[in-house]
C-alpha cells in the first residue's frame, strides 16, 4: 500500500471541499471496498478522506411519507431497521444477501452504492481492463467470463455490477442526496446514478469529481409482496449469477435485477407484462452473451417464474 494522507472533516462540505483540494482523493467510511483496492494497487489516492464522522448515519421520516437513509448507514442497520423490515422489505432481504456479517457490520449505504466490480481482470493488474486503465482493454471479452454481464455491455466492457442493495434501490425509484465542494446539494433518481460502460467503462457512476453521497431517499411504501431472490454458486459470500427483486401488489407490479447488467438491470415496459416468460423475454432482449455466460437468459426466466408464483401466492 501506498503512503498517503489522512484527513478528518467536521461536515460534509468540508469533505468535499477537501475532495476538490485534492485530485483524485477519495472517501472512506467502511473501506471494506477501498482498502482491498488500495492493497493491491488498483487504487492509489494520495488522501484520504475520512467521512465517519460527519452525522450522516440516521434513518429519519421524510414529510412525504418516505425515509431518507444516511450515507453512512450501516448494511446491518439499515437491514434490521423496522421501517424497512415493515415497508421495504425486499430493500432488507437484498442486503442480507450480500457479503458476509462481519462485512455487513462495516460497509455503509453510500459505499455499497460505489462499489466498484468484481471481474477477476480489473483486480488482476497483469491483465488488461478499461474500467481499471482506460484504452489497454478487456480481457474478459474472450477470457473465462461465466459470471459476467449480458445486458448493457460494450466492446470496453462485460463486468457485472456487485450489489444485491442497489438492485433493491433501482427496484423502489431511490434518490439519491449529494453536495458538491461549492455546497451545492442534488438529488439524483437511482436511474440515472450507474451508468453503462459505453466507451468510458471507468465512469461508473453520474458523480462529479469532489462529490459526496449524504443520503439515499425512499418514497412512500408501495405496499404488496416484495420478494428477493439470488442464485449464485454457493450459498452464501458469493455474488449472483441472477438476482431479481420484485414488488406486487395493488399499485402493479415491478421488477429489478442484478447478475446480468453492468448497471442494476430494470426494463419498466416488461412490468407491464403478464406471464414471466414474457416479461423475462422482454428484460433479456438484446443480450449479449458469450459461450460461457448464455445460460444466464434461462436462468433470469426460471428464477423469475419462481418469484412470481411466491409473490402472487393467496396468502
Amino acid at each position: 500500500m501506498r503512503p498517503f494522507t489522512y484527513h478528518r472533516p467536521s461536515d460534509p462540505a468540508e469533505a468535499a471541499r477537501l475532495a476538490a483540494a485534492h485530485p483524485g482523493a477519495r472517501f472512506i467510511a467502511g473501506g471494506t471496498n477501498l482498502l482491498d483496492l488500495m492493497k493491491l494497487q488498483i487504487e492509489t489516492p494520495g488522501n484520504l478522506i475520512d467521512v465517519n464522522r460527519l452525522g450522516l448515519d440516521r434513518i429519519e421520516d421524510t414529510d412525504e411519507g418516505g425515509l431518507r437513509i444516511g450515507a453512512l448507514v450501516r448494511n446491518t442497520d439499515l437491514a434490521a431497521d423496522q421501517r424497512i423490515r415493515r415497508d421495504y422489505a425486499v430493500l432488507a432481504r437484498a442486503l442480507l444477501s450480500g457479503a458476509s456479517a462481519q462485512l455487513r457490520n462495516k460497509a455503509t449505504t453510500a459505499g455499497n452504492l460505489l462499489q466498484r466490480t468484481r471481474c477477476s481482470y480489473f483486480y488482476d493488474t497483469t491483465k488488461p481492463c478499461n474500467r481499471r486503465t482506460p484504452g489497454l482493454g478487456c480481457a474478459a471479452i474472450g477470457g473465462f467470463n461465466r459470471g459476467h454481464a449480458i445486458m448493457g455491455t460494450s466492446e470496453s466492457c462485460i463486468a457485472t455490477h456487485p450489489s444485491d442493495m442497489a438492485v433493491a434501490l433501482r427496484l423502489l425509484d431511490a434518490q439519491v442526496e449529494t453536495v458538491q465542494s461549492d455546497g451545492r446539494t442534488r438529488s439524483i433518481p437511482i436511474a440515472d446514478f450507474h451508468r453503462q460502460p459505453a466507451d468510458r467503462p471507468d465512469v461508473e457512476t453520474a458523480l462529479e469529481p469532489a462529490e459526496l453521497i449524504t443520503g439515499v431517499v425512499l418514497p412512500p411504501p408501495l405496499g404488496g409482496r416484495h420478494v428477493y431472490r439470488k442464485v449464485r454458486d454457493r450459498a452464501s459470500y458469493a455474488f449472483a449469477l441472477v438476482s431479481v427483486a420484485a414488488v406486487v401488489g395493488p399499485q402493479g407490479q415491478r421488477f429489478a435485477f442484478g447478475g446480468i447488467g453492468t448497471i442494476p438491470w430494470r426494463n419498466e415496459a416488461a412490468e407491464k407484462l403478464g406471464a414471466a416468460d414474457a416479461i423475462a423475454a422482454a428484460v433479456t432482449r438484446g443480450a449479449r452473451t458469450t459461450a460461457q455466460n448464455g445460460f444466464k437468459v434461462t436462468l433470469v426466466r426460471r428464477t423469475l417464474a419462481s418469484v412470481l408464483s411466491e409473490a402472487r401466492a393467496v396468502p
